[in-house]
């Protein structure tokens, strides 16, 4: 195991031809997030060269691209790291989460038919079941999933490119408390479905919230016992 803590054969090498420039950038941001490259780690670019099956120039624009984005850290004579996120950085993410998808929950209860209730059941339906055999990739995909289609639905486009752009970052700081959100969340997911399938606009704005105030609790709770 290479120091980037990436096994061999992990990545898959990225095929030519093609903006391999963007590609490079994209799967290292998806290791980032996936947190399959953790907070604080170290990032040599000759190793995730070798990894990807491309030359260092590649991954050296990706890595500072990734700093530009507050991705990676750059540190003069040290080298490349992943960002480690500070408490007011993940507070400020999450409560405008929490702004942005109560909106969304608003907009979907009012626009909603049936076959986008089916839609979020069936998604309940995956993510309960990753909850339960205990794939945390799969639960944190599928509650990606689940809100970006609550998203859709909500069928405004300027607040679903505003929650792209911070989609991300929850992600990030999901991943390390899905587990211990495990099944509950899952529970306020069902409820969420049943204010927007009755159109209570009200409702679903309010169960909406309170659950996204739940994620950012758990996530500053673990932060404080890892302290």
């Amino acid at each position: 195991m290479l120091s980037t803590g990436l096994p061999q054969g992990a990545v898959p090498k990225l095929e030519r031809p093609g903006p391999l420039r963007e590609r490079v950038y994209e799967t290292l941001l998806e290791l980032i997030t996936t947190r399959a490259l953790r907070p604080g780690q170290h990032l040599v670019e000759s190793e995730l060269a070798g990894h990807l099956g491309v030359s260092r120039q590649p991954v050296r624009e990706a890595l500072q691209r990734l700093n530009t984005d507050g991705w990676v850290d750059l540190r003069p004579a040290q080298g490349a790291f992943v960002h480690e996120p500070t408490e007011e950085e993940a507070d400020q993410l999450l409560t405008v989460r929490t702004l942005l998808e109560a909106e969304a929950a608003r907009l979907a209860a009012a626009n909603t038919g049936s076959a986008g209730i089916a839609e979020l059941e069936r998604l309940c339906d995956e993510g309960e079941q990753a909850v339960q055999d205990d794939q945390v990739d799969a639960v944190v995909a599928t509650n990606a999933a689940f809100h970006a289609k609550v998203m859709e639905l909500a069928g405004n486009a300027v607040l679903a490119e505003l929650a792209a752009q911070v989609g991300r970052r929850v992600r990030w700081y999901y991943t390390p408390v899905a587990r211990q959100r495990g099944k509950q969340s899952w529970i306020e997911h069902r409820e969420l479905i049943s204010a927007i399938a009755d159109r209570d606009e009200a409702r679903a704005t309010s169960v909406m919230r309170a659950h996204t105030e739940h994620t950012r609790r758990t996530y500053h709770e673990r932060a404080g016992a890892d302290a």
